[in-house]
């Protein structure tokens, strides 16, 4: 059976459709998911794509979190159904307190776009699990709030609970704490990540293919369930 990938709109939302392609790159059914919707019995896993929900008024994922989808996903993130959450996703996953921290202005104040150089440091979540731990990959970057911040408690939790998921290398393009580029729970389940796999899945179109891995990371993981 085709493994399905629900792909959520919010208005605003810019790389749904990139993520969607993605998804079918790495053999699995994209499916559309509209932000006011109420069911999730269709979809296997969920991505929560970049963008500008609801334009980043209040704040980056502020109001997107009060859409009707969210309560039921987070009932099934709770439940281990895999979500990832990719840049304005990542920002919806914090304030949905999903994921821990927050993602606040860049440190240059000014939005980044660039090919950035990752570290997966921990290979054994349900979106890294196609990657070696240690593995570098580029992937790009583009955000204006992307800075990872938490309090020292919950950093130290986070790095010494194998928490942290990606680390920038060589260049910290926005000035997060500890050049976390992403993180997960405590199951692995959920992954927020602010650098854009899915602008990197194929050598045509993107910097490189090394980010499709975070999508057949999650087939492989519901094939072997």
């Amino acid at each position: 059976m085709t493994a399905r990938v629900g792909v959520i709109t919010f208005p605003g939302s810019l790389d749904d459709r990139d993520a969607a392609r993605a998804v079918r790159l790495a053999d699995a059914e994209p499916v559309p998911l509209w932000h006011a919707a109420t069911d999730l019995s269709e979809v296997d896993a969920v991505i929560l794509p970049g963008g500008f929900s609801y334009g980043d008024y209040l704040r980056a994922g502020a109001i997107a979190r009060f859409a009707p989808l969210m309560e039921r996903l987070a009932d099934a993130a709770r439940g281990g159904m895999p979500v990832l959450g990719i840049c304005n996703g990542f920002q919806v996953l914090c304030e949905s307190h999903l994921l821990p921290g927050a993602l606040t202005r860049n440190a240059s104040l000014h939005f980044v776009c660039r090919a950035q150089r990752l570290r997966i440091e921990n290979a054994k979540t349900d979106w890294t699990r196609a990657y070696e731990e240690g593995q570098e990959v580029v992937i790009p970057v583009k955000n204006i709030d992307g800075c990872f911040i938490a309090d020292p408690e919950t950093l130290e939790e986070l790095e010494s609970s194998g928490r942290v998921v990606a680390r920038y290398v060589d260049v910290n393009p926005n000035g997060s704490l500890n050049d976390i580029a992403g993180i997960c729970n405590e199951a692995g389940n959920v992954v927020g990540l602010m650098p854009h796999p899915e602008h990197a899945v194929e050598s045509l179109t993107g910097p490189s293919s090394e980010g499709l891995g975070f999508f057949v990371s999650v087939v492989q993981r519901m094939v072997s369930a």
